[in-house]
């Protein structure tokens, strides 16, 4: 039975036409990608964890290198906008046990074709807390580290986008 879903599923994902999504995303972006970050003088410890989050993206979810700006197809410019974090679960005594980490990120990028563009994406994350406590520094890094993920998702959903838009127009 297994074996008879798994090729279902393989023949309807290639008579389709599915592609994934990093396929759209190399028609905007190469495979060669620099990036920089801008450091918050108020805030540089997010700062670093936002940059370690984006160089993991652009090799595992861009499949591409990093490199040099010399050298690179497409550039990315990345500044933090903003970081919040909003109680969402209450317990019976009124402490907050829940919390939303909201990351906005602004992404000024230079594509291979030399077309400068902006965009801002963001992400949450929600995670718990013992009642009556505060956030601790672990919990707050791991809270903006997935948020962050999550705004770079967004980043690259809006990317593929104009990659798909970029192949039809090639046709």
């Amino acid at each position: 039975m297994k074996y008879w879903l798994i090729l279902i599923t393989v023949l309807f994902l290639s008579s389709c036409g599915y592609k994934p999504t990093h396929i759209y995303t190399k028609n905007v972006l190469g495979d060669k990608i620099y990036v920089d970050v801008e450091i918050s003088l108020s805030d540089p410890q997010n700062s670093v964890l936002i940059t370690d989050s984006i160089n993991e993206a652009v090799i595992s979810k861009f499949r591409s290198s990093l490199v040099s700006e010399n050298r690179a197809d497409f550039k990315l410019k990345v500044s933090l906008n903003s970081i919040g974090f909003t109680p969402i679960q209450y317990d019976d005594d009124g402490y907050v046990i829940s919390y939303k980490s909201v990351v906005s990120l602004k992404i000024n990028y230079i594509d291979r074709f030399s077309k400068t563009q902006t965009i801002t994406s963001s992400g949450d994350y929600d995670f718990s807390i013992e009642a009556n406590s505060i956030i601790s520094d672990n919990k707050r890094f791991e809270a903006i580290k997935f948020a962050a993920l999550k705004a770079i998702d967004q980043f690259i959903s809006k990317i593929s986008v104009r990659g798909y838009n970029l192949k039809g127009s090639e046709k």
